[in-house]
């Protein structure tokens, strides 16, 4: 087991910030003979000065997945050259299948694909130092396809710790992509309320008791794994189970089309955002509510905004298999 260690800094320091030591010194010797491992964790944790990270161990595939976890969910993560998937591609894709339940509970892991990919043009310096991955690591590298189509085509929901981000670049890779379902655990898990202060990849695993090799695909997709299946502090059930529930609720996204100019900053204000047309949608302020919330929405919209009881704006209902797309 390898340790990393939290060390809190004495009573004079005037930081107050954690600091990170790694790795661990050499085992002390108590009582004439060593500490193993998990001993020195014991004692570490036991003095309230250190908090132990373990490396993450990837949870085994299985050959024969268990018959009372009946759905399939795939967690993709991609590397890309950049971030516009209609300019940019993906150097790197990950992915990991696993079975559970209606309720979503957490199975067995059934698959897991890792490929590199050439882009047409060499990867940039910034993505390199972010990631990793060099042009060489790359060279003569083609992501296989049909691994790829044989872990994902049986899946009920695909995931992505990001997938608004994830699914147009995956979509670009793969027509596979876009007939599934999608579920985002960034923005459909409130992490607030399980005790998480924010929601990047590393964070999140880090406050579950681990830590791993970030920013390479297959690693994060067996982070978030990990992550999904916590059951954190203020909220009821795995964090996964929540991330099903929301995925099955239809979403609305409000355009709130022709609003008067000297609006916008109210509409910004509320959470609206700029969409200028490019991508199909209508040029206008537009935002993305629960079903359930839409008369209220629209009652703002006429008093507030357009300040006309007949004001109708286009309305676009979403479920799990149109959300995130580009």
């Amino acid at each position: 087991m390898t340790l990393q260690l939290e060390m809190f800094p004495p009573p004079c320091a005037k930081k107050t910030d954690d600091v990170v030591v790694a790795p661990l010194p050499a085992a002390k010797r108590r009582e004439g003979r060593e500490l193993d491992d998990e001993a020195m964790v014991r004692h570490l944790e036991k003095s309230g000065n250190y908090r132990v990270l373990r490396r993450l161990v990837p949870r085994a595939v299985v050959a024969t997945p268990r018959a009372r976890f009946p759905r399939l969910g795939v967690i993709v993560d991609t590397e890309t050259t950049g971030l516009d998937h209609r300019k940019d591609e993906i150097i790197e894709i990950g992915a990991i299948a696993f079975t559970f339940d209606d309720d979503g509970t957490i199975g067995d892991v059934t698959g897991v694909y890792g490929g590199l990919q050439q882009p047409l043009n060499p990867i940039p310096p910034e993505i390199t130092r972010l990631t990793g991955i060099t042009d060489e690591m790359v060279a003569g590298q083609v992501i296989d396809l049909a691994k790829l189509h044989s872990l994902t085509a049986p899946a009920d929901l695909v995931i992505a710790h990001n997938a608004s981000f994830d699914r147009p670049f995956c979509e670009a890779l793969s027509s596979l992509f876009s007939d599934k379902a999608w579920a985002c655990s960034v923005s459909e898990i409130d992490w607030a309320a399980r005790g998480f202060e924010g929601t990047k990849l590393g964070y999140l695993i880090g406050q579950v008791g681990c830590f791993h090799n970030g920013h390479r695909a297959v690693d994060d997709c067996l982070a978030l794994l990990e992550v999904l299946s916590f059951r954190g502090e203020g909220a009821g059930g795995h964090a996964f189970a929540e991330l099903v529930q929301a995925s099955q609720k239809t979403r609305l996204r409000i355009f709130a089309e022709h609003s008067p100019f000297e609006m916008k900053e109210r509409l910004k204000a509320r959470g609206y955002r700029w969409s200028d047309g490019s991508d199909g949608r209508p040029k206008s302020w537009w935002t993305e509510i629960d079903e359930e919330k839409l008369d209220e929405e629209l009652r703002y919209l006429r008093s507030e905004i357009y300040r006309w009881n007949e004001a109708d704006p286009p309305v676009i209902r979403l479920t799990a298999f149109d959300r995130f797309r580009a």
